[in-house]
């Protein structure tokens, strides 16, 4: 069941038991009277400890109050399925798993992160740790604020991430960071957390809120609620996952990140599209698309677009791994998963064909950002590094992955032990041998004067290397 689908909370409520319904009129009177989701949750699991009915979570409990609230809107009583984004009445604002700031509303710059004039434009500077820390009153506003962000950094944010971030703080900020992440104990993976914070505004008042953090695959979208206000509206806002997660992604700002990119094109493809059928051509690229999807995920892909039977995938910054030995070990498994659809193809075919993803491998530090239609959403990022990846792709052949120097270099040196990389040369008697752990220029590779390399003259001067094999575990 998803509340975030289209008229997904009326088709819910015909699943739900008497039962149930009266649950939900429990948690609004609950609410009503002041009472946190988490201890409602308890009640609930208590009351159910002797019943055969699923056990609540909070998730379930504001899916469920989420779907009464649809019958009250559509007599006018609530708006929470009409809810957008910008019409979010509170503080909010939404960060990524390093806790870098990518979507803000006015209430939460000025109340929250401190006032600042501009966000700055490169994502380590935008920590939401950073910006409550350089608020002008952090002395005295930023304790609770903090301990809320630290129970869900605990287990999500790395130590040396967070050690990244206190580079830029004063000494007595990152002491208490510090001493904050010993201190947190990490919440429990749900849906939606809550704490009550007291927040010292830019007028020198101080202030209760009811804390929301709602958890998303993309990143925890922050909201603060004034006590006393309508919160079983803003739950049932937070249960339309995939409506609530759309919008953010149209939201999201540009922002200037670190990235390593994937560009993968199918080898012959103009070849193959004339062998085939059209429904098995699309068979088979959709079959590629499938397979490769989920291995993309596994490294923390971000899909960017398909081009024609090409694909194009960014991998930024993550808590917990290398990006960029995410990015290499991800190009290893897609070629194993394409020799697989390949030994396939040919017995169903029986047909001679090799097919190969030619991979491009490149890093760099460029804008991303999203194009928008009426209907999808697509990353995109601006710069040579995704142009640089795509001649690599071109230059690739037979299934070879080839990288950029400086993408090796980004390794640390146990990861660099992991990749078998260097350079095919040509010894004086012809005989071709591998030299490992070397990199060339791509003009001492090809002849840019002849015609099928001309166009790598743009990136004659760039330095590569073949990657072999990538050991994935230990």
């Amino acid at each position: 069941m998803n509340p975030g689908k289209d008229g997904g909370g009326a088709r819910q409520l015909g699943y739900f038991p008497e039962s149930a319904i009266e649950r939900v009129k429990t948690i609004q009177q609950l609410k009503r009277e002041g009472v946190f989701m988490s201890e409602i949750v308890g009640r609930l699991k208590e009351g159910n400890s002797a019943s055969t009915e699923q056990p609540a979570t909070v998730e379930s409990v504001a899916v469920q109050t989420a779907s009464v609230s649809y019958l009250s809107a559509r007599s006018g009583e609530d708006s929470a399925l009409t809810l957008t984004i910008d019409q979010i009445p509170h503080a909010a604002y939404m960060v990524n798993y390093n806790f870098e700031v990518v979507w803000y509303n006015e209430a939460a710059r000025s109340d929250i992160l401190g006032g600042f004039d501009t966000l700055p434009p490169n994502s380590e500077n935008r920590s939401v740790l950073q910006l409550i820390c350089k608020s002008p009153a952090a002395s005295t506003q930023n304790r609770e604020l903090l301990a809320f962000h630290m129970t869900l950094a605990k287990g999500r944010l790395a130590p040396q991430t967070l050690r990244r971030v206190c580079q830029e703080l004063p000494a007595q900020c990152t002491a208490t960071l510090e001493a904050m992440y010993a201190a947190a104990e990490p919440q429990p993976k749900r849906a939606i957390c809550e704490a009550v914070v007291e927040i010292e505004n830019a007028d020198g008042r101080r202030q209760g809120y009811q804390a929301y953090a709602s958890f998303f695959r993309e990143g925890i979208l922050f909201v603060y609620a004034p006590p006393g206000g309508d919160s079983e509206s803003l739950l049932g806002f937070l249960a339309r996952r995939d409506a609530v997660i759309r919008d953010l992604l149209r939201k999201r700002l540009p922002v200037l990140t670190p990235l390593a990119v994937i560009v993968a094109d199918l080898q012959h493809s103009v070849k193959i599209c004339s062998e085939l059928p059209p429904e098995e051509y699309f068979e088979l690229i959709n079959q590629i698309w499938t397979a490769m999807g989920p291995v993309f995920r596994k490294y923390y892909g971000t899909h960017g677009k398909h081009v024609g039977d090409g694909m194009v995938y960014y991998f930024f910054p993550q808590p917990d791994s290398n990006y960029i030995f995410n990015a290499l070990a991800c190009a290893q498994e897609v070629r194993l998963e394409m020799q697989k659809i390949s030994k396939a193809w040919q017995i169903r075919k029986n047909w001679l064909n090799e097919l190969y993803l030619n991979i491009g491998l490149n890093e760099g530090e460029e804008w991303l950002g999203t194009f928008q239609s009426a209907t999808s959403i697509e990353f995109a990022v601006l710069g040579d590094t995704i142009n640089h990846a795509g001649r690599l792709s071109d230059f690739a052949r037979h299934g070879k992955i080839w990288a950029t120097k400086s993408l090796i270099g980004k390794l640390t040196a146990a990861e660099r032990n992991r990749v078998r990389y260097g350079i095919t040369r040509r010894a004086e008697d012809g005989r071709e041998v591998f030299v490992g752990s070397s990199f060339s220029l791509l003009s001492g590779m090809v002849d840019m004067n002849e015609g099928r390399f001309e166009k790598f003259r743009e990136v004659a001067a760039l330095t590569v290397t073949e990657i072999v094999e990538v050991a994935i575990t230990d």
